[in-house]
């Protein structure tokens, strides 16, 4: 099946679409390093550019339609039916493009889109009313929505991410993957050998493992059996109560770029050609590719069936 991928990042969707047998047929993304590293590992179908400057008639026509949408604050735009005053905000150009595509009877079968957990609860549920709104009264489509963890998906990561799956079928049925027993650490998935860059001096070491300072205070913990979620400002390095630290030979490091990658389920054959800055960021704002595979696998399954449904009832109707 034919898949176009907005806000692509590093790949992170699109490896666990492309691992399950997808065909990523067109991709975009603003930042140029992200798509550097994109290049390096999936091929140049990749666009630099910001999707609300590309031209509707450039995106082609797909089966499945991905993206990690960026959760920008936007205003809700109460019951109005089109997408009038909302072109600035990303979810809705990506709801332009659909409704581009509808109306030239090539609509995508299924979307597939993830977000931080809080989309949900979000302006006191106002923006994922709104989101559902769009998706299911004004494009047509049965949603389906859950909050995943990828620590219950065999990865060694606290990482919440709310998912949203869309068909269109109005008879649609799905169930998000069943969880898995997590049987690694972040132990397991750390490299025995690192350059000596990466550990943390005795002058910041203090800084680093304190609980906080004034009105903010957190426990601060190291050597954690499940890490805490990769973040997109790892490069900065902030407290142990926020980011990931380890003890290694008798030192305290912080985690290295191969390291993040295996955290969000990448394998090591993952090319990495860009600084440890730009790395911790495109690993930090990545879907865990595992549980992307997961759900891709789900959702290949049901286009299959609603297919060979429509199918069969076609041939009755014949009959």
């Amino acid at each position: 099946m034919k898949v176009v991928s907005f806000f692509s990042g590093l790949g992170g969707l699109d490896k666990g679409f492309v691992d399950t047998g997808y065909d990523i047929i067109w991709a975009n993304d603003f930042d140029k390093y992200a798509v550097q590293t994109y290049k390096a590992n999936f091929g140049e179908h990749i666009v630099l550019g910001d999707i609300n400057e590309i031209p509707l008639e450039e995106i082609p026509d797909c089966d499945i339609l991905i993206g990690g949408f960026p959760c920008q604050p936007f205003s809700m735009m109460g019951q109005q039916k089109g997408f009038e005053d909302t072109r600035g905000t990303l979810f809705f150009r990506i709801a332009e493009i659909v409704d581009d595509k509808i109306k030239k009877g090539k609509k995508p079968k299924a979307i597939i889109l993830e977000n931080v957990r809080s989309l949900r609860t979000h302006n006191n549920g106002e923006t994922y009313k709104e989101i559902y709104r769009i998706l299911h009264d004004v494009l047509g489509y049965n949603v389906f929505c859950d909050i995943l963890n990828s620590a219950d998906y065999g990865v060694p990561q606290t990482r919440n991410r709310t998912y949203i799956v869309c068909f269109d079928n109005q008879n649609a049925r799905f169930e998000f993957p069943e969880k898995k027993k997590l049987n690694k650490t972040l132990q397991d998935l750390l490299e025995p050998e690192v350059n000596d860059k990466y550990f943390l001096s005795d002058r910041i070491l203090p800084t680093i493992l304190s609980d906080g300072t004034g009105g903010y205070k957190a426990k601060s913990e190291i050597d954690l059996k499940i890490a805490r979620p990769l973040c997109a400002t790892m490069a900065k390095m902030h407290r142990a109560c926020q980011d990931n630290y380890v003890t290694q030979k008798g030192r305290i490091r912080r985690l290295t770029p191969r390291e993040c990658a295996r955290l969000q389920g990448f394998p090591d054959t993952f090319k990495i050609p860009v600084s440890d800055t730009q790395a911790y960021k495109q690993f930090g704002n990545s879907v865990v590719v595992p549980l992307m595979g997961e759900v891709a696998k789900l959702i290949v399954n049901n286009i299959e069936t609603m297919d060979n449904e429509k199918e069969q009832d076609i041939q009755r109707k014949v009959i």
